[in-house]
C-alpha cells in the first residue's frame, strides 16, 4: 500500500460508506476480498487503522455511522443472486446498504475497534441464533390434532412466560439466560431487563424477541433446555433461580439444582466454587401461566 497515501485510502473507503460501514473483522475474511482488483487494501492491520481513523473523522463531523459485519461469502452469493459485478465498489456499497437493513449492526459511538468488533460479532451470533430458531419453529407446521400452528402457539406461550417471569421477579437488574440443546447446536439467548423502583421494566425489544424465540423452540420441541435468571440489586445478595424447559411450560428447579448448574464448569464438568454473596433459590410461583397445560401437541 506504500504507493497510496492515507488520504487516498480514506477517499477509497469513503466511497463505500452510505452511513453504514461493512467491516472485515478477521484476517481470513480480509484475505478473501483480495481477489477483487478494486479492493484497494492489502494489509489487514493497516485497513483496520484506516477504518478507525475514518470512523473518528465521521463522528467529528457529526456523521452517524453504523458498523456491520461484512462476510465475503455472503457478498459473493448476493452478487450472484442480484447479477451484480462483485469486483466493483458500487456493488460493495449496495451489499453494505442491504446489511444495514437486514444484518447485525452496531452503532459507532467513539469506542475503540477492539471493543466494537466483539460486540459486532456478538450481534451477528445473536441474529444467526434467532434466524435459526425462527426457521426451526416455522418448520414445525400445524398440530396434527388441533390444526393450530405449533410455532406460533409456542411463541405466544413463551411471550406470556417471559412477561410473567419479569412480573414475579424481585426489583433489580435481571440477567436471563435461556439454552436449548438437542438441535444441531446448542442455542443460547440472553436477555437483560432492569426493573426500576416504580416497577416498570426496561428491556431491548430485539433482545426480547430473540430470547422469546429460543424459549418458544424449547417449549415446542422435546429438546432439553433451561432458563436461569440472576437478579442484582443494591444492598442485597444476588438471587439466582431457574426452570427446566418442559413441553409447553416451565418446571421450577430446586435451589440445589440451580446451585449445581451454576457451580459446574460446562466444558469439563468440574465443580467451580460458588460465588460468595449469591443466593441460589427456588423461583416464585408463576401461577397458571407457568404450569404445563394439559393440551399437548
Amino acid at each position: 500500500m506504500a504507493h497510496t497515501d492515507h488520504q487516498t485510502m480514506r477517499r477509497v473507503l469513503r466511497r463505500e460508506i452510505a452511513g453504514t460501514l461493512g467491516l472485515l473483522t478477521d484476517e481470513q475474511d480480509f484475505r478473501a476480498m483480495l481477489r477483487y482488483r478494486t479492493f484497494a487494501f492489502d494489509d489487514h492491520t493497516a485497513y483496520l487503522q484506516q477504518v478507525e481513523a475514518l470512523l473518528r473523522i465521521r463522528a467529528a463531523h457529526g456523521n452517524h455511522t453504523t458498523v456491520a459485519l461484512f462476510d465475503p461469502e455472503e457478498y459473493a452469493e448476493f452478487c450472484a443472486a442480484t447479477g451484480l459485478e462483485p469486483d466493483a465498489p458500487a456493488s460493495r456499497a449496495r451489499f453494505t446498504a442491504e446489511l444495514a437493513a437486514m444484518g447485525a449492526t452496531v452503532p459507532y459511538e467513539g469506542q475503540d475497534l477492539v471493543d466494537l468488533v466483539p460486540s459486532l460479532v456478538d450481534a451477528a451470533v445473536r441474529q444467526a441464533t434467532w434466524e435459526y430458531a425462527s426457521a426451526l419453529l416455522t418448520r414445525l407446521g400445524p398440530c396434527a390434532t388441533c390444526g393450530e400452528d405449533i410455532g406460533r402457539a409456542a411463541f405466544t406461550r413463551a411471550s406470556a412466560l417471559v412477561v410473567r417471569i419479569l412480573d414475579t421477579a424481585p426489583p433489580g437488574d435481571h440477567h436471563l439466560v435461556c439454552s436449548v440443546s438437542g438441535t444441531a447446536e446448542t442455542l443460547v439467548s440472553v436477555l437483560h431487563a432492569d426493573r426500576d423502583t416504580a416497577g416498570a421494566t426496561q428491556l431491548d425489544e430485539t433482545e426480547a424477541l430473540e430470547f422469546t424465540t429460543v424459549l418458544a423452540l424449547g417449549i415446542a420441541t422435546p429438546s432439553p433446555g433451561g432458563l436461569v435468571m440472576r437478579t442484582s440489586a443494591p444492598g442485597t445478595a444476588d438471587r439466582v433461580y431457574g426452570w427446566r424447559i418442559r413441553h409447553n411450560g416451565l418446571e421450577p428447579l430446586t435451589a440445589g439444582e440451580v446451585f449445581d448448574a451454576y457451580c459446574t464448569d460446562v466444558e469439563s464438568g468440574d465443580l467451580i466454587s460458588p460465588e460468595p454473596g449469591v443466593d441460589y433459590g427456588e423461583p416464585p410461583d408463576l401461577g397458571d401461566d407457568g404450569r404445563t397445560p394439559g393440551h399437548h401437541h
